[in-house]
């Protein structure tokens, strides 16, 4: 088994799937913080402060010998910070609003170490199709708005309701590996191709 590299403070199945992919050797722990919004944030200081206080929890409890790469997304539309959906009516109202129309995905990422805190911030733009009740409904039944921050995800079914990105796919997804790359390269963690 290889030597982890790194603490990843998620339980973000796709989170883990997206560090896979760039062959970044990692351990899995659950922050656990509260993520309520406070008053006066806006949302690029409310998800950053997310990501950091996720690393740090993590690394507070952790031995405190490998970096804690921390990550949170939301979904922004109207200056309205879009979380996770409580039930079917509030994944519905949230699907209304982005209905035919863009939004952004803000995605950051933290890396705490003994000799740092860095935080990156990626935001992309998101266009939607108009959508009918019947759609919303219809994807509301695969189950994919569950736990997703605007109740939808780019990777499942909701794909085919997005008729343009510009940005990045990753960070919409949840982990923006461009940015994590950076934060690893700057801490000397090895990447591909920087060893």
């Amino acid at each position: 088994m290889k030597k982890s590299n790194i603490i990843l403070a998620s339980a973000s199945p796709r989170r883990v799937e997206l560090l896979q992919q760039i062959s970044v050797e990692f351990e899995q722990r659950i922050a656990g913080i509260d993520e309520t919004h406070q008053k006066g944030e806006t949302a690029e200081q409310f998800v950053c402060r997310l990501a950091e206080e996720k690393a740090q929890a993590v690394f507070d409890k952790s031995s405190k010998e490998l970096p804690v790469l921390g990550s949170d997304t939301i979904v922004v539309v109207d200056e309205h910070i879009l979380g996770k959906p409580a039930d079917y009516q509030h994944a519905v109202q949230m699907l209304k609003m982005l209905s035919g129309r863009k939004h952004q995905v803000m995605t950051a990422v933290t890396l705490v170490s003994t000799q740092q805190q860095k935080t990156r911030l990626n935001i992309s733009d998101v266009t939607f199709m108009t959508l009918s009740q019947e759609m919303i409904d219809a994807y509301w039944q695969t189950g994919e708005s569950t736990g997703k921050a605007g109740a939808y995800a780019i990777q499942g079914a909701a794909a085919q309701f997005i008729s343009e990105i510009k940005g990045s796919y990753s960070s919409i997804m949840g982990l923006p590996l461009y940015e994590v790359r950076c934060l690893l390269e700057e801490s000397g963690i090895p990447v591909l191709g920087h060893q």
